[in-house]
């Protein structure tokens, strides 16, 4: 599931949602790890996504280092980087639309809002270019 495009948007989520400091959601919201997923979320990704991909599921359990599904936690991905960027890039897998192509930060900023952020969400697009090139020193 590797491309330059899925690590610039892997980043550019991580960017937008913890300033790649904060853990734990701030004002004690569920959202966990540098990317702030939630744990209904990341409990969703394995129930109606993993469960039926067992290739994939097995990848992502061999990366958190569990043997069963069942044994990795949201919790996890607090302090497990490697494993909370799998979860994310699965997230990113289910969507249908295709992801958009590398070095087009403007359409990753408007998928991220779409899929990831998802419309009800209290960021913005144009936000997330901001912190983008604030993270680059543009």
């Amino acid at each position: 599931m590797y491309s330059v495009a899925a690590s610039e948007l892997l980043l550019g989520t991580a960017i937008q949602e913890s300033r790649l400091t904060y853990l734990v959601q701030l004002g004690g919201g569920p959202a966990l790890g540098v990317f702030q997923m939630e744990p209904a979320t990341f409990k969703d990704i394995w129930i109606n996504y993993l469960a039926f991909r067992p290739s994939i599921s097995k990848s992502v359990q061999s990366i958190a280092g569990v043997g069963a599904a069942e044994h990795a936690t949201a919790e996890q991905m607090v302090w497990h980087l490697a494993f909370a960027a799998a979860m994310c890039r699965v997230h990113y897998r289910r969507v249908p639309e295709a992801m958009p192509p590398a070095g087009d930060y403007p359409a990753q900023a408007e998928y991220w809002k779409e899929y990831y952020n998802t419309p009800l969400g209290a960021g913005t697009a144009e936000e997330y270019i901001e912190n983008w090139e604030n993270a680059h020193g543009h």
